[in-house]
């Protein structure tokens, strides 16, 4: 599992994708997926990387990386997921510009007070 999504380009590096199946962000014919599992043709993959979620079905395998065009021909995303993913894409964008970039870096104090912020576990 790990070499084919590193293959098909979905981490930079296997230890990447080995560590997503330990978390339980792979998903394989909705079973959670080991690093170790064998990847077959015609199995359908969910997969979260941060804040995307992709459905993909495998169509063929490679143990190799490749360019990202050969990366490509390994799986078909779903349409409900790309379009999902590009709407998730266009609201985040919209609510960058909502939100104003802070005009100076935090200082110690600042630091300090984002720093108790978080620890109280909210």
């Amino acid at each position: 599992m790990d070499k084919w999504l590193w293959a098909a380009r979905f981490f930079k590096t296997r230890a990447l994708a080995s560590r997503a199946c330990e978390l339980g962000r792979i998903t394989s014919n909705t079973h959670t997926a080991k690093a170790s599992r064998e990847v077959r043709i015609g199995d359908k993959l969910e997969i979260r990387i941060e804040n995307e979620q992709f459905s993909v079905e495998v169509l063929a395998l490679s143990a190799l990386r490749g360019p990202a065009s050969v990366a490509q021909t390994l799986y078909h995303e779903t349409d409900a997921s790309r379009e999902r993913r590009l709407r998730l894409a266009a609201e985040r964008k919209a609510l960058a510009t909502l939100e104003p970039a802070p005009s100076h870096r935090p200082s110690k104090k600042d630091r300090r007070l984002i720093h108790q912020f978080r620890s109280r576990g909210f």
